[in-house]
Protein backbone atom coordinates (compact mmCIF):
# COMPACT_ATOMS: atom_id res chain seq x y z
CA UNK A 1 0.00 0.00 0.00
CA UNK A 2 1.36 3.23 -0.71
CA UNK A 3 1.08 6.23 1.16
CA UNK A 4 -1.17 9.06 0.32
CA UNK A 5 1.76 11.17 -1.02
CA UNK A 6 3.18 8.91 -4.05
CA UNK A 7 -0.45 7.41 -4.88
CA UNK A 8 -0.54 6.23 -8.62
CA UNK A 9 -4.03 5.83 -10.31
CA UNK A 10 -3.24 2.48 -12.88
CA UNK A 11 -4.56 2.91 -16.62
CA UNK A 12 -6.56 1.64 -17.98
CA UNK A 13 -9.58 3.54 -17.38
CA UNK A 14 -12.08 0.91 -17.47
CA UNK A 15 -10.69 -1.18 -14.82
CA UNK A 16 -12.34 -1.07 -11.17
CA UNK A 17 -11.08 2.16 -9.76
CA UNK A 18 -9.96 4.14 -12.78
CA UNK A 19 -11.28 7.29 -14.39
CA UNK A 20 -14.80 6.15 -14.07
CA UNK A 21 -14.58 5.66 -10.15
CA UNK A 22 -12.28 8.58 -10.05
CA UNK A 23 -15.05 11.02 -12.06
CA UNK A 24 -17.67 9.27 -9.22
CA UNK A 25 -16.05 9.85 -6.54
CA UNK A 26 -14.55 13.22 -7.42
CA UNK A 27 -16.31 14.90 -10.29
CA UNK A 28 -18.50 17.16 -7.42
CA UNK A 29 -15.39 18.50 -5.63
CA UNK A 30 -13.28 19.05 -9.27
CA UNK A 31 -17.03 21.16 -10.16
CA UNK A 32 -16.84 23.47 -7.09
CA UNK A 33 -13.93 24.28 -6.90
CA UNK A 34 -13.90 25.31 -10.69
CA UNK A 35 -16.85 27.08 -9.93
CA UNK A 36 -16.01 29.17 -6.84
CA UNK A 37 -13.11 30.61 -9.56
CA UNK A 38 -15.07 31.09 -12.26
CA UNK A 39 -18.47 31.80 -11.24
CA UNK A 40 -20.18 30.60 -13.74
CA UNK A 41 -21.76 27.37 -13.99
CA UNK A 42 -21.07 25.93 -17.66
CA UNK A 43 -17.38 27.18 -17.29
CA UNK A 44 -17.07 24.82 -14.35
CA UNK A 45 -18.44 22.03 -16.54
CA UNK A 46 -16.03 22.92 -18.83
CA UNK A 47 -13.25 22.87 -16.02
CA UNK A 48 -14.55 19.21 -15.06
CA UNK A 49 -14.42 18.11 -18.27
CA UNK A 50 -11.13 19.21 -19.30
CA UNK A 51 -9.49 18.28 -16.43
CA UNK A 52 -10.92 14.43 -16.57
CA UNK A 53 -10.11 14.50 -20.60
CA UNK A 54 -6.62 15.47 -19.43
CA UNK A 55 -6.38 12.30 -17.44
CA UNK A 56 -7.87 10.36 -19.91
CA UNK A 57 -5.42 11.57 -22.79
CA UNK A 58 -2.62 10.47 -20.28
CA UNK A 59 -0.30 7.25 -21.35
CA UNK A 60 0.25 4.45 -18.78
CA UNK A 61 0.12 5.68 -14.83
CA UNK A 62 -0.61 8.89 -13.59
CA UNK A 63 1.62 9.81 -10.73
CA UNK A 64 -0.50 11.61 -7.94
CA UNK A 65 2.30 13.64 -5.52
CA UNK A 66 0.31 14.67 -2.38
CA UNK A 67 -2.78 12.25 -3.21
CA UNK A 68 -5.46 12.28 -5.77
CA UNK A 69 -8.26 14.56 -4.24
CA UNK A 70 -4.83 16.51 -3.76
CA UNK A 71 -3.84 16.53 -7.24
CA UNK A 72 -7.82 16.88 -8.62
CA UNK A 73 -8.30 20.32 -6.58
CA UNK A 74 -5.17 21.67 -8.03
CA UNK A 75 -6.00 20.57 -11.50
CA UNK A 76 -9.55 22.26 -11.41
CA UNK A 77 -8.12 25.37 -9.93
CA UNK A 78 -5.55 25.38 -12.39
CA UNK A 79 -7.91 24.58 -15.46
CA UNK A 80 -10.35 27.26 -14.03
CA UNK A 81 -7.65 29.62 -13.79
CA UNK A 82 -6.68 29.01 -17.60
CA UNK A 83 -10.10 29.53 -18.82
CA UNK A 84 -10.48 32.85 -17.37
CA UNK A 85 -7.45 34.17 -18.87
CA UNK A 86 -8.32 33.40 -22.36
CA UNK A 87 -12.00 33.73 -22.46
CA UNK A 88 -13.90 36.87 -23.46
CA UNK A 89 -15.37 38.61 -20.47
CA UNK A 90 -19.05 37.10 -20.15
CA UNK A 91 -21.60 37.57 -16.96
CA UNK A 92 -21.08 35.38 -14.65
CA UNK A 93 -23.55 34.10 -12.62
CA UNK A 94 -22.89 33.71 -8.27
CA UNK A 95 -22.54 30.83 -6.37
CA UNK A 96 -25.52 31.88 -4.04
CA UNK A 97 -27.80 32.45 -7.23
CA UNK A 98 -27.29 28.61 -8.66
CA UNK A 99 -27.10 27.35 -5.67
CA UNK A 100 -30.14 29.75 -3.48
CA UNK A 101 -30.00 27.71 -0.32
CA UNK A 102 -26.50 29.13 0.32
CA UNK A 103 -27.95 32.56 1.27
CA UNK A 104 -31.12 33.72 3.22
CA UNK A 105 -32.62 35.82 -0.26
CA UNK A 106 -34.45 38.25 2.25
CA UNK A 107 -31.55 39.14 4.66
CA UNK A 108 -29.49 40.82 1.40
CA UNK A 109 -30.84 44.13 0.05
CA UNK A 110 -30.36 44.39 -3.82
CA UNK A 111 -27.65 46.51 -3.86
CA UNK A 112 -25.39 44.70 -2.21
CA UNK A 113 -26.13 41.94 -3.85
CA UNK A 114 -25.52 43.90 -6.92
CA UNK A 115 -21.92 45.11 -5.40
CA UNK A 116 -21.08 41.79 -4.47
CA UNK A 117 -21.75 40.49 -7.66
CA UNK A 118 -19.22 43.44 -8.93
CA UNK A 119 -16.91 43.32 -6.82
CA UNK A 120 -16.61 39.41 -7.64
CA UNK A 121 -16.30 39.45 -11.28
CA UNK A 122 -13.69 42.58 -10.51
CA UNK A 123 -11.96 39.91 -8.71
CA UNK A 124 -12.24 37.18 -11.08
CA UNK A 125 -10.36 39.37 -13.79
CA UNK A 126 -7.92 40.79 -11.63
CA UNK A 127 -7.23 37.49 -10.10
CA UNK A 128 -6.71 36.36 -14.12
CA UNK A 129 -3.91 39.19 -13.96
CA UNK A 130 -1.84 37.15 -11.53
CA UNK A 131 1.17 34.63 -12.46
CA UNK A 132 -0.26 31.59 -12.55
CA UNK A 133 1.46 30.19 -9.70
CA UNK A 134 0.06 33.52 -7.52
CA UNK A 135 -3.28 32.93 -8.66
CA UNK A 136 -3.45 29.22 -8.09
CA UNK A 137 -2.23 29.83 -4.64
CA UNK A 138 -4.12 32.70 -3.79
CA UNK A 139 -7.63 30.95 -5.01
CA UNK A 140 -6.53 27.86 -2.56
CA UNK A 141 -6.24 29.96 0.10
CA UNK A 142 -9.34 32.22 -0.18
CA UNK A 143 -11.72 31.00 -2.24
CA UNK A 144 -10.74 26.87 -1.19
CA UNK A 145 -9.99 27.67 2.60
CA UNK A 146 -6.82 25.63 2.29
CA UNK A 147 -4.53 26.47 5.13
CA UNK A 148 -0.84 27.72 4.29
CA UNK A 149 0.86 24.81 5.78
CA UNK A 150 -1.50 22.34 2.89
CA UNK A 151 -0.44 24.94 0.07
CA UNK A 152 2.74 24.42 0.96
CA UNK A 153 2.97 20.81 1.27
CA UNK A 154 0.78 20.79 -1.81
CA UNK A 155 2.76 22.76 -3.93
CA UNK A 156 6.12 21.69 -2.62
CA UNK A 157 7.06 24.83 -1.14
CA UNK A 158 8.39 26.65 2.26
CA UNK A 159 5.00 27.88 4.16
CA UNK A 160 7.00 31.11 4.45
CA UNK A 161 7.52 31.73 0.58
CA UNK A 162 3.70 30.64 0.60
CA UNK A 163 3.17 33.24 2.87
CA UNK A 164 4.89 35.97 0.77
CA UNK A 165 3.13 34.67 -2.51
CA UNK A 166 -0.20 35.33 -1.00
CA UNK A 167 1.39 38.83 1.26
CA UNK A 168 1.89 40.37 -2.74
CA UNK A 169 -0.82 38.60 -4.51
CA UNK A 170 -3.23 40.33 -1.76
CA UNK A 171 -1.31 44.13 -2.40
CA UNK A 172 -1.57 43.65 -6.12
CA UNK A 173 -5.32 42.53 -6.08
CA UNK A 174 -5.83 45.63 -3.48
CA UNK A 175 -3.84 48.00 -6.01
CA UNK A 176 -6.33 46.28 -8.73
CA UNK A 177 -9.44 47.00 -6.60
CA UNK A 178 -8.87 50.13 -5.09
CA UNK A 179 -9.74 52.69 -7.85
CA UNK A 180 -13.79 51.64 -7.73
CA UNK A 181 -13.85 49.80 -3.69
CA UNK A 182 -11.99 50.60 -0.70
CA UNK A 183 -9.55 47.11 -1.54
CA UNK A 184 -9.65 43.82 -0.33
CA UNK A 185 -9.32 43.26 3.14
Amino acid sequence: MQAAAEQTLHRPPGAPGGLEALFREHSGAVYRAAYRITGDPMDAEDVLQTVFTRILRREGELELAGGVSSYLHRAAVNAALDLLRRRKRRPSVPLEDAEPELVDEAAVHPEQQRESRELRGRLRAALAQLSPKSAEIFALRYFEGVGNLEIARQMGASQTSIAVILHRARHRLQKELAPRQGGLS
